[in-house]
């Protein structure tokens, strides 16, 4: 069975290091070439043998990558296929751990390198800066810590995922009840919610308990790494070498002082529309207008091929990588029985090509999603000639600006999908959507600053932290009754659970996109051309030299925000 689309693809550059050929089998058939590296390593006399040993390293790291990438992709596209699952857990327990310390190991030997004073600055200041901080912090101390961290994430996930009410005589997963939140009935909108609500909340003492307990390893890995707090040092683990707590707390004030008025505009017209006295946790995500989700297809196929058009009218180099992934089989955006949830953009380093998968069902979110991913995959596409395996990625804050832009610029192409009505409200959709995420993101990001640098906190003082920003960020929705619920809304968030202090970066990604969106109104082929120039540099760049290759500012205060939030609203007002 074929378990993957694309098959075998080859190389993008021919291999100068691993054997050409060379299948990824086993730790046994990798590990040479990781002893192979350390004595070259030990070899080299300058700066020029110390680059081409760089380039060993990149080409080994690639394959690796790719490897993985392939069982990853085959495995999700083939949940029920044994083969699929055992090669992928057959990497993630039997090769991965040993790449983590191989990779460590060679890091530190290079940044103690006589000949690394040599290499020329600006090529090499950021995979310098990158393996500098990877060899400070690492502690051999942490490692148990670390996997015991995984291991609560892990239990977390499986308890939150396992979740299921009993809804008109049916057993139903929290994910399936957000359908009926959509319904234009209010009585069983109320009652799907209240379903879901008591049931997260019989869980709570434990997502507090497990919580408890993963804080209390974060702080201790932080302490061991010489960190006073476990913010501080994730902020530098997290490599955010180019902006500070300090800004993070600007980006929560421009969202309370810019942002909020806009959200409870959008709140209070719901309401309106609604004909309500009130707006209720139940109330929004209903159209307002009591109007069907939009259908732009039936077909998979055709949202391809409608896609491609909507790219024809953005840019035709785009379109044309858009292209090239269909024509070799880099897709697989069909949901099927059998296929993992969600959706994904995955690299395939060697090959340097992007993948897709999806999980489309004919809604506009799957129109979005496909958007969104095919920014991921230009971004990868933009890279092919970047050799250093670490800069053919960029940082998360511009990866999504990289995805984000084309949701803003591909939105304005919908007729392919809709009538000119449906455009409209399509569009509306995804412009309140995008003012309605700032003020979780401020939330989410906040939160954790209080968390991590009051470590010695209870439940209760956590719940009155929580309820205080609520307040601050949560709109005019209308709690009464449920005020439990709202304290322990946190509970679902899981990157506070899984990943913490992942979660600004979107809302910096957010604002760089608006920024390309804004630069497209006035001049789309040169806000186009800066987008493409930003994406070339992966991350070879420091963050602030993405942003202002892509024409747009690096900031993220109320001087910021002000003008982008004003074009959506005016945006919104034209599409009434």
């Amino acid at each position: 069975m074929e378990l993957l689309p694309f098959g075998n693809l080859p190389a993008y550059r021919p291999r100068s290091f691993v054997p050409a050929g060379m299948k990824i089998e086993s730790w046994d058939n990798i590990a040479p070439l990781f002893d192979q590296l350390d004595r070259d390593l030990a070899d080299c006399k300058s700066f020029g043998e110390l680059e081409n040993w760089l380039l060993k390293v990149s080409e080994l790291g690639a394959i690796l990558d790719e490897e993985g990438s392939r069982r990853y992709i085959a495995m999700t596209c083939h949940t029920s296929v044994d083969e699929a699952k055992g090669a992928y857990l057959d990497f993630v327990e039997n090769i991965e751990p040993h790449l983590k310390e191989r990779f460590f190991t060679l890091a530190n030997k290079f940044v103690a390198h006589p000949n690394r004073g040599e290499l020329p600055v600006e090529r090499y200041k950021i995979l310098n800066r990158d393996w500098q901080s990877m060899v400070d912090l690492f502690r051999e101390e942490n490692v148990p810590l670390e996997t015991e961290e995984s291991k609560l994430g892990q239990q977390y996930q499986e308890k939150m995922g396992g979740l299921t009410v009993d809804f008109k005589g049916e057993e139903k997963t929290l994910v399936q009840m957000g359908v009926y939140l959509q319904e234009t009935d209010r009585n069983l909108r109320e009652e799907a919610w209240q379903k879901v609500s008591k049931r997260r909340l019989e869980v709570s003492e434990y997502c507090d308990s497990q919580f408890d307990a993963l804080m209390g390893i974060r702080v201790q890995i932080a302490k061991n790494a010489g960190y006073s707090d476990y913010r501080d040092f994730k902020h530098i683990s997290k490599g955010r070498f180019d902006y500070q707590p300090e800004h993070c707390f600007e980006f929560h004030e421009a969202v309370e002082q810019v942002v909020m008025p806009a959200y409870n505009d959008l709140l209070n017209q719901r309401k309106s529309k609604l004909g309500l006295e009130a707006l209720r946790p139940w109330d929004t995500s209903v159209d307002p207008e009591g109007k069907e989700p939009l259908k732009p297809f039936t077909e998979v196929e055709d949202m391809v091929s409608k896609t491609k058009v909507i790219f024809d009218q953005i840019d035709s180099e785009l379109a044309a990588g858009f292209q090239t992934m269909r024509d070799q089989k880099l897709l697989d955006l069909a949901n099927r029985k059998g296929k993992a949830p969600g959706g994904y953009q995955s690299s395939l380093p060697e090959a340097r090509l992007p993948f897709i998968f999806m999980n489309a069902v004919g809604l506009q979110r799957d129109v979005e999603t496909l958007l969104h991913e095919a920014g991921h995959a230009f971004h990868t596409l933009a890279t092919q000639q970047e050799d250093i395996h670490e800069y053919q990625h960029a940082p998360l804050e511009f990866c999504e600006v990289a995805s984000m832009s084309m949701e803003f610029v591909g939105n304005e192409h919908l007729e392919e999908f809709y009538s000119e009505e449906d455009c409209v409200r399509a569009r509306r959709q995804h412009l309140e959507g995008v003012i309605s995420l700032f003020p979780w993101i401020a939330t989410i990001d906040a939160f954790q600053h209080w968390i991590y640098t009051h470590p010695d906190h209870n439940v209760d003082q956590r719940d009155s932290a929580w309820n205080e920003l609520q307040d601050r960020f949560g709109g005019n929705i209308d709690w009464t009754g449920h005020e439990m619920a709202r304290t322990k809304m946190w509970h679902r968030q899981s990157h506070i659970f899984l990943v913490p202090f992942y979660y600004i970066e979107y809302g910096i990604a957010q604002l760089g996109a608006l920024g390309v969106w804004n630069n497209s109104k006035s001049d789309r082929s040169k806000a186009l051309a800066d987008y493409k120039r930003a994406l070339s540099l992966g991350g070879s760049r420091p963050l602030p030299e993405l942003f202002s290759a892509a024409n747009i500012p690096f900031k993220f205060d109320s001087e910021a925000f002000k003008p982008l939030i004003e074009l959506v609203q005016e945006e919104l007002a034209d599409l009434k």
